[in-house]
């Protein structure tokens, strides 16, 4: 590919659906990182959500926040949709071009800016995964503790609101996020925030465009908080005689306030498949993992103080990880449950989703979905970061099977209402994107979500920003 001719005959005929001027300007601009390569656009039009891919017409993988405000003002000057792309980890949708147009890959966008080790914060270009993060933080004594399982980019961490196992200690994305440069729909490049600890001034946009999903602009640079690195850190694994069991469990540590830093559910499933995939002998029974940040008799105090609470609700094994070795053994298990879940019917298709409900009604959610998971006769599994009141549930479901994916959506459907009826929300952290649109008027109300959509209207008038997605361009009838 050349500049002269950036459009091979093989490949135009992929670029019918653009105007020619439009990929001719943007084959200028950006030289052999424009593509319209098959292989290049099914990579970007797919993640880990359970939908069929939907491929841009292009990709342009960009290195800066100018390169992407000059992509973005021909979006607009052209009326093509644009996606934002980081590393293709999400669950919902979020990045499928359900109305073709261009994608711009972030990837390359992987400079640790500044790292103000004496403010504990740290700025980032959108493409820094959270793994690039905390290597570069280590001769600093620091760490960046949003981890949610994939090694997802901080920008797309800031757009889906992010969360992840440390949240019941440290808080998601929102919390953790000080301040963002955006390029918006209309190319303009904006600074929202400040380094500063807090803010009174003007709208907080900067929470606006966390969550946002890309459907109001595109994050090319987020600065986040950093925490010193705990001086003692202990994993604990136990397993109870039922759900309920290990649930009440959490509930009770979270009442008394105990600390944890990390607690984390998997249901009897979820142990048979990690102990089949990572080579372990857990018992198959509900399990609660355990970490404790902390001084050394910190982390001892806490760490008995649960084992006592486990124990009044029939815990056994307590078994302790302090070795940095152990823990990462069950944390990379635990990490790995989406994969070997999967791995139990090779394959079939992995339909997630999640919720949060107040942590008083965890058990109870838990408990009435794992019934109706059962009565569906699907494969399943219900993982979760419980210290906060979210769980997971994964359905395994053949896609040649119709019915079976009418049933998963079901289940589906009925988890999220009845989280909703408990005062909870439709996704506690992989976000809305397609899959849980039809969920925002249950939660929110109309008129709260015809003030999402004025506020679309107002920063997209072109609905050109990965459209499709959180709100329908025009109010259902």
């Amino acid at each position: 590919m050349n500049h002269r001719d950036p459009l091979p005959a093989t490949e135009k005929a992929l670029q019918a659906a653009l105007p020619l001027a439009f990929s001719s300007a943007l084959a200028e601009r950006f030289g052999a990182r424009f593509s319209v390569a098959q292989a290049v656009r099914a990579h970007h039009g797919r993640d880990e959500s359970s939908y069929d891919p939907m491929l841009p017409d292009a990709v342009v993988f960009a290195r800066s926040t100018e390169e992407v405000a000059a992509a973005v003002h021909l979006c607009g000057q052209h009326q093509v949709p644009v996606i934002a792309y980081g590393t293709g980890t999400s669950l919902e949708g979020h990045i499928l071009a359900v109305q073709g147009g261009l994608t711009i890959d972030l990837s390359q966008m992987d400079a640790v800016i500044a790292v103000h080790s004496e403010d504990l914060t740290a700025t980032v270009q959108a493409g820094v995964t959270r793994k690039q993060l905390n290597l570069a933080l280590k001769d600093f004594g620091l760490f960046f503790p949003i981890d949610p399982g994939a090694d997802a980019s901080l920008g797309g961490m800031a757009a889906t609101r992010a969360s992840g196992t440390n949240a019941v200690r440290y808080g998601t994305m929102r919390e953790n996020t000080l301040k963002l440069t955006v390029v918006t729909a209309d190319a303009r490049i904006i600074k929202t925030g400040t380094r500063a600890k807090k803010s009174a001034a003007g709208y907080d946009l900067t929470r606006l465009f966390v969550g946002s999903e890309g459907t109001l602009g595109i994050i090319t640079e987020v600065t986040v908080r950093l925490y010193p690195l705990p001086e003692s850190i202990s994993a604990a694994v136990c397993s109870f005689p039922s759900v309920a069991d290990a649930v009440n469990t959490v509930i009770e540590t979270i009442q008394m306030g105990v600390p944890v830093a990390r607690v984390e559910f998997l249901d009897e499933n979820s142990v048979k498949a990690i102990n089949a995939h990572d080579k372990l002998e857990l018992p198959v029974k509900p399990l609660l993992l355990f970490e404790f940040h902390g001084s050394e008799h910190g982390v001892q105090e806490q760490a008995q103080r649960v084992q006592d609470i486990a124990a009044e609700h029939g815990a056994s094994g307590f078994e302790w990880a302090t070795r940095p070795e152990d823990r990462t053994r069950l944390w990379t298990a635990r990490h790995n449950a989406y994969f070997a879940l999967l791995q139990m019917r090779p394959g079939w298709r992995a339909i997630t989703t999640d919720c949060c409900v107040p942590i008083s009604r965890l058990a109870e959610c838990i408990l009435a979905t794992q019934d109706d998971c059962e009565t569906s006769g699907i494969p399943y599994s219900i993982i979760g970061h419980v210290g906060d009141g979210n769980f997971h549930v994964l359905l395994l479901v053949d896609p040649a099977d119709a019915a079976a994916m009418t049933r998963a959506e079901s289940v589906n459907g009925r988890m999220v209402t009845r989280a909703i009826e408990m005062d909870g929300t439709c996704t506690g952290e992989h976000g809305v994107g397609l899959h849980k649109m039809n969920f925002l008027l249950q939660e929110h109300g109309a008129a709260a979500v015809d003030t999402m959509r004025i506020i679309k209207h107002a920063l997209d008038p072109h609905n050109i920003m990965n459209p499709g997605k959180i709100i329908t361009w025009q109010p259902a009838h």
